[in-house]
């Protein structure tokens, strides 16, 4: 909890000042009964008016006044907890951005965002309640025990009996409801998680018509859910009723002990009166007391699920140099990785030679390791083995810079909500509308942009729902050209397009982009033919390296490969 409060620090100006209002609110709840008091024994028994209307007056504006704490208070609780949450929303945020992707999918998607959203609201509301909620119930507690002594000790009685009671079910139900509010957010991470597959995956599960299976899988995460709330709320439901009827037996005791001490020892009525109120608001403060310790349960869980994030360290840490000007060669040696936890190893002992200004290309059977390769020289995982630009390691190269030279386009084509000059401008965000529609004329996707009634300005549905797979893949290919990277990296970034549009696609590319270095991994054999280099990949180890002439004469696997893409190609 120490490491998620600590956000609240910046802004304990502002939240000092809950307590302190709060502590005027109170002191004016405590003063009404002794002027009920005043009014009832001098006022009504005595008949005498003026004191009725002076007292009175003297309530009204001691109303007013805890009136005027009690919302001074909420004022600045919520402005302190909202500016908590907001800090903690971000650091959280921030925390998951520099994640590696191995960190990333060790906490699922759902569960990141059940994180940042439910728990950081639940310790967000638990700081606005413990800022005005501790200072009122325990003036309320120990204020309230002192003035109804005051009036008479015997009261104590009833304390001493109902006090005890009231704690030990508060106990048994803090006790009975905290292992379960981790669970009902666990629960709730495995509904987000269903409800964002089936957002994202909704056209395959319409093309396949598993709508049923989807739905009671759904049904299934939110019962669960449902189960476990309801087994905290039943505990809650069940214990509250005692509580409170240990509250209205106590008062009960309260009017007969008052009652007996007006017939006996000349007590007074309006003492009486207000000893009912007393102790109504000492019970009431045992109940929220309660109730509190509840939210801190709740917010403990929540909060320790935040932390979780926050005590993440990145897996892959950042160097200090700066990416190197002035190389000819990125090198792999003796590089073997396995996707962790597993130790089966995807690539093993890579041995490779890109060289700079030139296209390399990567060609293999599915599950061969390409993409991985990709990543690996990205720096999205760290590997066994050295990565090497020119004669500079790249764990010793930061992150920010590393990846300021480089693009990397997906094969799968993320696009974000807005236009798609926006979307372009993710690549450079100062990129000028010139800069824009050169890229996209690359990118071949001019033609089509312009096509549309407001251009570039045409609005993007999430997820980019609203255009065609080899558009999408064009705009993510502007988007990486913009960058002007000296190396760009193409995981298969060209499969949605047909032949005659990445023909003119290479060509633009080998006549605007002199000296920049091409990574490419291809299904296709039409793609890489060109290439300066095809490295050849054969699970997960290089079979062969050199450009189409030499590879078709000495790589039986790239031959193999050649004749049939290009023997299925002059049967169609």
């Amino acid at each position: 909890m120490k490491k998620v409060l600590k956000f609240l620090k910046p802004y304990w100006f502002i939240a000092i000042w809950a307590p302190i209002f709060m502590i005027i609110e109170v002191l004016a709840d405590l003063l009404q009964p002794r002027f009920l008091s005043t009014i009832v024994t001098n006022g009504i028994e005595a008949g005498n008016m003026n004191v009725i209307y002076s007292t009175g007056i003297k309530m009204l504006i001691v109303v007013a006044i805890g009136f005027s704490g009690g919302v001074l208070s909420a004022v600045f609780a919520s402005i302190a907890s909202q500016r908590f949450g907001c800090s903690l929303r971000e650091a959280a945020f921030n925390k998951v951005t520099s994640f590696s992707i191995e960190q990333t999918d060790k906490f699922s998607t759902g569960s990141l965002i059940t994180r940042l959203t439910s728990d950081i609201t639940a310790a967000q509301d638990f700081v606005s309640m413990g800022l005005r909620m501790v200072v009122r119930v325990c003036m309320q507690f120990v204020g309230g025990i002192v003035m109804i002594l005051t009036l008479n000790v015997k009261f104590g009685i009833v304390f001493a009996c109902a006090l005890p009671l009231q704690i030990l079910l508060i106990v048994i139900m803090v006790r009975m409801t905290a292992p379960l509010f981790s669970v009902v957010q666990d629960k709730l991470d495995n509904v987000n998680s269903v409800v964002r597959e089936n957002v994202v995956g909704a056209r395959v599960v319409k093309s396949f018509t598993t709508e049923e299976y989807e739905i009671n899988r759904f049904k299934e995460a939110n019962n669960s859910l449902t189960e476990k709330t309801y087994r905290v709320q039943k505990i809650i439901g069940i214990l509250n009723p005692f509580i409170m009827i240990i509250m209205n037996l106590s008062v009960i005791a309260i009017l007969s002990i008052g009652g007996y001490e007006v017939r006996v020892s000349g007590m007074e009525v309006g003492d009486a009166m207000a000893a009912v109120t007393y102790v109504t608001q000492i019970l009431m403060s045992v109940m929220i007391i309660g109730n509190m310790f509840q939210n801190l349960t709740k917010a403990k869980a929540c909060m320790g699920r935040i932390a979780e994030i926050l005590e993440v360290e990145p897996a892959v840490k950042t160097g200090e140099k700066n990416f190197p000007k002035d190389f000819d060669y990125i090198t792999l040696k003796n590089v073997s990785f396995a996707y962790p936890p597993s130790e089966e190893k995807i690539l093993e002992d890579i041995n490779l030679k890109i060289p700079v200004g030139k296209t390399t290309a990567i060609l293999g059977a599915t599950g061969s390791g390409k993409s991985t390769l990709l990543k690996l020289i990205c720096r999205f995982y760290d590997c066994n083995g050295e990565i090497l630009f020119g004669d500079e390691e790249i764990k010793n190269i930061s992150l920010d810079s590393l990846r300021e030279n480089i693009s990397f386009v997906l094969q799968k084509s993320e696009l974000f909500t807005g236009t798609i000059s926006e979307n372009i401008k993710q690549g450079k965000d100062n990129a000028t509308d010139e800069e824009i529609e050169n890229a996209s004329k690359i990118a071949q996707a001019h033609e089509f942009i312009s096509g549309f009634a407001n251009g570039y300005e045409t609005f993007v549905a999430e997820k980019g729902a609203s255009l065609s797979g080899g558009q999408k893949q064009r705009i993510s290919i502007a988007r990486g050209l913009i960058k002007k990277p000296k190396i760009l990296v193409f995981d298969d970034a060209t499969s949605a397009l047909d032949l005659s549009t990445e023909a003119a696609l290479r060509k633009a590319m080998n006549e605007n982009l002199e000296g920049v270095t091409v990574i490419m991994v291809a299904q296709r054999i039409a793609s890489v033919m060109s290439a300066d280099n095809i490295a050849v990949i054969d699970d997960g180890k290089i079979a062969a390296f050199g450009n189409h002439e030499t590879l078709i004469k000495t790589s039986d696997i790239y031959k193999d490969i050649y004749n049939s893409q290009m023997k299925e190609g002059d049967d169609r």
